[in-house]
């Protein structure tokens, strides 16, 4: 087994990077193998572990395009559409309510 190398946190050295940092960069890390994991420790828990990519080997993100902005409208509008009334609320439907707001709570609505 191939075990990974790992630093602790803010000891990573220059050439790796998290995918946020490769992200911030405009990269991807494009297929290559995870290179090495920094691990932050915390007190009552385990470490938070994040995987670290070689920033030589990454590839420019991929562009959006006319078809993928449509797919993100598409998922977004129904993420906000209630399946009770069938309303664009406005916001993200949150899903431990499932509904919109005036739906979950008609008798607060008709109080107001």
């Amino acid at each position: 087994m191939n075990s990974l190398p790992v630093y602790r946190w803010r000891l990573a050295p220059d050439g790796l990077a998290t995918r946020r940092q490769l992200r911030s960069r405009g990269l991807r890390p494009g297929g290559q193998d995870v290179a090495a994991q920094v691990e932050r420790p915390r007190r009552r828990r385990g470490p938070l572990v994040a995987y670290l990519y070689r920033v030589d080997l990454a590839k420019p993100v991929r562009p959006m395009t006319p078809a993928r902005w449509a797919a993100l409208d598409k998922a977004n509008t129904a993420r906000r559409t209630c399946p009770e009334c069938l309303r664009d609320a406005g916001y993200v439907i949150p899903p431990t309510l499932g509904m919109c707001v005036p739906c979950a709570y008609p008798e607060d609505q008709a109080a107001a």
